[in-house]
C-alpha cells in the first residue's frame, strides 16, 4: 500500500492487471488524466473496474431531493447536466467540492485511452434491501451511482 493522493499516485507502465476504485473519481478534476494514467499502469488485457456517483445524481449540485410544501419528497432535480465541472455538495454534513461529467466522457474518455468498454451497471437497491428498509423505494427514483469496467486494449 501506498499513501498518496489519486492525483500524485504513480506506478511503472504494465505493472498491473486490474485498477479499481471505488466512489473515488466524481472527486477527481481531471478524470481523463487519471484514466491515461491507469492505461499506462495496466498490461495489454489488464481491467480498470471503477465505480463513480451517477451524473444525474452530480449534475444539480447540492444533491438534495426536492421537497414540496408538505415536506414530502417531490422529484430529484437535474440541472446543468451538460455543464461539467466542480460542484459544491454536502456528504456526511461536510462540505466538498465533487466534479460532475456526464455518462458520455466517462466512456469517452475510456474508449480514447486505449480501453474497450465491458460492462456498465447503475446499481438499485435489492428486493431485500427494499423491503428491509421502506425508504430505499425513493433510491428507485434516480441512479446514485455508476459502475464502468473496462479492458485495456
Amino acid at each position: 500500500y501506498r499513501l498518496a493522493s489519486i492525483e500524485e499516485a504513480d506506478f511503472a507502465e504494465g505493472a498491473f492487471d486490474v485498477v479499481i476504485s471505488s466512489l473515488a473519481l466524481h472527486y477527481v478534476a481531471d478524470y481523463e488524466g487519471m484514466v491515461r494514467r491507469v492505461s499506462r499502469w495496466l498490461r495489454p488485457g489488464g481491467d480498470f473496474v471503477f465505480s463513480a456517483e451517477h451524473p444525474v445524481f452530480t449534475a444539480q449540485g447540492p444533491q438534495q431531493w426536492h421537497r414540496g410544501a408538505d415536506g414530502r419528497i417531490a422529484h430529484f432535480p437535474v440541472d446543468r447536466y451538460f455543464e461539467e465541472g466542480a460542484r459544491r455538495a454536502v456528504f456526511l454534513g461536510q462540505e466538498m467540492t465533487k466534479h460532475h461529467r456526464t455518462l458520455e466522457t466517462y466512456a469517452r474518455a475510456l474508449l480514447e485511452n486505449g480501453f474497450a468498454l465491458t460492462g456498465l451497471a447503475e446499481p438499485r437497491p435489492s428486493e431485500a434491501m427494499l423491503r428491509d428498509d421502506p425508504g430505499m423505494a425513493d433510491e428507485l427514483r434516480r441512479p446514485m451511482m455508476l459502475i464502468l469496467s473496462a479492458k485495456k486494449l
